[in-house]
């Protein structure tokens, strides 16, 4: 089933360069795009309440997106899938990446971010988890990825970002003491 929605998928490609362009786009962008979206929420002026609330959840994002790009690396180890180019006839529109295929690190990186602007702000949030969606899609559309690996990548990334935002009491006493200095400096 997922060689089916993959050719599916992928089959798209390769015939509507407009098309092909914007998902090469999203594929690129998206990610650079969630960085610039939690330095925003990070610096954002506001009140203390609306600012700590902001702050805990660039770092539900943050902290989401690197222990979840963690466990990709031990999946990898233990699951070394290949990408479909590989066993495949595959309409490829980026440069093939030759690390495994499962799970996908982009779609793990965007929605542990989108998570986390969501916890940080709602319309944001939404705006993430579309680019998000957008940018996993993308990665089956050019060929890099089977439709498992933006999924499951989109489950561990999505759940080490709640993760990270519910262990906000315990992360507490040790995150505060760099949250008070950054702020001393204007910083948080």
């Amino acid at each position: 089933m997922d060689q089916a929605l993959f050719h599916a998928i992928n089959g798209l490609a390769g015939h509507i360069d407009g098309v092909d362009d914007g998902f090469v786009f999203y594929s690129k962008v998206v990610p650079i795009a969630m960085l610039a979206m939690v330095a925003a929420l990070w610096f954002w002026p506001g009140k203390r309440a609306d600012r700590d609330r902001r702050e805990w959840g660039v770092i539900a994002a943050c902290g989401g997106a690197a222990s979840a790009l963690a466990i990709n690396q031990i999946i990898i180890r233990l699951w070394s899938r290949p990408r479909p180019f590989v066993s495949h006839h595959a309409t490829m529109l980026l440069a093939p990446s030759h690390d495994p295929s499962f799970p996908s690190d982009h779609a793990t990186f965007g929605f542990a971010m989108a998570v986390g602007i969501l916890f940080a702000s709602r319309r944001l949030g939404l705006v993430a988890l579309v680019l998000a969606a957008m940018m996993a899609f993308s990665r089956v559309y050019t060929g890099e990825h089977y439709v498992s690996d933006v999924v499951f990548g989109a489950i561990v990334g999505s759940v080490m970002a709640i993760a990270v935002y519910r262990m906000r009491p315990l992360l507490t006493p040790i995150v505060e003491p760099a949250l008070q200095m950054a702020r001393r400096f204007h910083l948080a």
